[in-house]
This record gives C-alpha cells, structure tokens and sequence, in this order.
C-alpha cells in the first residue's frame, strides 16, 4: 500500500511574516491580486494589515469580501466573476477556512471551467489544472485550509455541505503570522483551536493514519494543551498564538492527507442545517464520539492522554486511559467555554434523524476508525442533545 503526502510548497511562520509576501510576489512575478475576506475583517481593519504591505510595495489589487461563515456556491460563483472582472491573476485569502475555502473554488473553478458547475466539485474530483495562485494568510488558529487540499462550501438549495478533495487546490504560499491572530475573540479562538484539536484526533484515529501523520497529530495535540488557554485568555499572548498557529497548521498536514471521521461528518450537519459554526460544532460533538469510536482505536487513546497530559498513563487500564483521554477533551472543551449540548446552539430533537442521515452520507465518514450505520450515528445525536 502507497502512503501519500501532498504539501504546499512555501509557508511563513512567526510575527510579522506578512511583509515577506511582497517579495514572493515579486519572486513569482504575479501582477495583481483579488483579495479574498469577509466583511468583519474588513471592518475591524484586519485585512488592512495585509493590504497595506500591499500597497507599501506597490502591489495592485482588488478586495473580495463576499463571503459567509459558511461559505456558499454563490460566494465562490461571484467570486469567480470578481476574478474575471478586474484581470487579477493571483489571489490573497485573509481569513480562516470561510474565506481560505471561497479561494479555493474561485481558483479551481477559474482555471477548470468545466466544474463551474460547483455542485460537480463534491468530493474527489478530477481537475486537470492547478488553482489559480493562492496566499493564504490564516487569521485564525483552526482549520489549516492553508495546508489542506480540502475544502467546504455549503449547497444552501440542497441544505448540505460539500466536502471538496483535491490537491489541485493547495495555496501556494501559506503566511502564519500570530500578530493577525490577536484580535480574535474568546469564542472564536476557543472555537477554532477545538476544530484544530479535533483534526488531530480524527487525524490520528482514522483509518488511513500511518506513521508520518501520527507523528504530525501527535505533536499538534502537545502544542495545542500547552497554549490553547492562554490564547483563550491572553488575547495578545503571542507565544500562544504563534504555537496555536503552528499546531493547528501541523494538524492540517496529518489530516489533509488521511482523513477525517464522523466528528466532521455529524459537524457538517449542524453546520447545513443550522449554519453552525464548524469549529463549535466539532468541539461540542467530539467527545460523544471518542467514546463511541474508543473500542476500535487499539493504544492510540494512552498517547491522546499522554498528549493532553494526563499523569501516569502507562500505569492505567485501557478502559481507564480510554476514559481519561476522553475527560482531557471535555475538561478542556468546559474551560474555555465550548457549547456541551445540542440543545444549547438551537438543536432540534425532531431533526435529529434527518442529521443522522446526512451524516452517513458524508464523504469523512468511511474514514472513521469504527464503522457505522446511520442508527449508531443517531445515537450519538440523541446523547449529545441535552
């Protein structure tokens, strides 16, 4: 069996690494850029940050900031246009995974017109040209769509999220800079570094996982013990939010490359149904699954315990290190004030077979270390709700 790896090609990490895109523009010889944010960055004079590197330099571009927290196919269609429009022949993501994964369908859709169709990018789908050339500047410490070769856009006719795989769709450049990460608030940091979290988990559960990735998750969940309360707390820590960025980055080269499971599948629900924040929405369900998944994952939990530190784990049954790992992400999840129940974020009892089903059918859930049904999922549903 052939173990593939697939990164992007340059990322910078550390504060300040934003004044180092002039220079790989120019090193490129891109011309002018669609900058691609939402209309909160703009507002709070996030995306100005980088866009005054930009014009310091004399670097041409246009702002795009048509996106939803759940990006949409009509976010990337009209970004689609935008691009055509003002002949950029480059983009710059600022943002987290809404504004990361609206770049990615405006640059595969551009240079593949045959999927503009979005609907048709579902899934592994069989672009024959590389995405127009994304810098993705993360300002969030959580999805590692900068790294990825995923990405989500939301059907809002068809109430569902498409999970898009391809590798022709990984940002050229990636720029990590814990200055742009500050002026996140308590939620949104609590929330994102959850999402990182659980790419590590999942990460490293799932089916596909292999040596290299463990390795990769491993240390993701060690960075992501040590910092995340403090960038929770400490909203100008820059050491926390510089290991943050770095963790959740690591986490998103494991995890891009084997997989996901049905924590990501039963989150993209909520996030269709009740256009829930992907990162709230995994935070939440992520320890009713480990508890459900925990007799298929072999050892792997002792070293999620060991990770999250728990004391003297090599002593411990494996129904105790499986408990205890599971206790670390709930205490953690608690602590820095993460949703616990369905019914807290506007959940439905009646629904939740529906959700069940949209579950199944998501593309993360063959990867789940323990196979499912539809029935199973629900159950964790119902025990989730309230």
């Amino acid at each position: 069996m052939a173990n593939r790896i697939v990164l992007n090609e340059t990322s910078y990490f550390g504060a300040g690494s934003i004044r180092v895109i002039p220079e790989e523009v120019k090193r490129r010889q891109f011309k002018k850029a669609l900058v691609v944010t939402d209309k909160d960055l703009v507002k709070f004079n996030v995306a100005q940050k980088v866009t005054t590197v930009l014009e310091d330099a004399g670097i041409p571009y246009e702002i795009y900031d048509n996106v939803k927290q759940n990006p949409t196919i009509e976010n990337v269609q009209s970004g689609v246009k935008k691009f055509a429009e003002v002949k950029a022949d480059f983009i710059i993501a600022i943002g987290g995974g809404s504004s990361i994964d609206t770049a990615k369908g405006i640059g595969i859709v551009t240079n593949n017109p045959d999927f503009a169709d979005v609907r048709s990018l579902e899934g592994v789908a069989d672009t024959k040209n590389k995405s127009v050339p994304i810098i993705a500047v993360a300002t969030t410490a959580g999805t590692a769509a900068e790294v990825t070769i995923n990405y989500v856009i939301t059907d809002e006719a068809a109430i569902k999220k498409m999970v898009c795989v391809d590798p022709n769709d990984i940002p050229v450049l990636a720029i990590i800079d814990p200055e742009l990460m500050t002026s996140m608030p308590k939620g949104l940091t609590a929330a994102t570094g959850m999402d990182a979290l659980t790419h590590a988990i999942e990460g490293y559960i799932t089916k596909g996982a292999w040596v290299l990735t463990d390795m990769f998750e491993l240390k993701a969940m060690e960075l992501i013990a040590k910092h995340l309360e403090k960038a929770v707390f400490e909203p100008n820590n820059i050491e926390a939010r510089d290991g943050m960025g770095t963790a959740q980055y690591i986490a998103g080269m494991g995890f891009s490359n084997v997989g996901l499971g049905i924590v990501h599948s039963m989150a993209h629900s909520l996030g269709a149904v009740y256009d829930t924040p992907h990162g709230v929405a995994n935070a939440l369900l992520l320890p009713y699954v480990m508890e459900y998944n925990a007799p298929d994952t072999g050892e792997k939990y002792k070293e999620i315990a060991r990770q999250l530190g728990v004391e003297n784990v090599d002593k411990m049954t494996t129904e105790e290190y499986r408990k205890a790992a599971i206790d670390a992400v709930m205490t953690l999840s608690q602590k820095i004030g993460i949703p616990q129940k369905l019914v807290e974020i506007g959940g439905r009892e009646e629904e939740l077979p529906r959700l069940a089903k949209m579950a199944y059918q998501d593309v993360c859930t063959p990867g789940n270390p323990r196979d499912t049904t539809e029935t199973e999922i629900l159950d964790i549903y119902k025990k989730a709700f309230k």
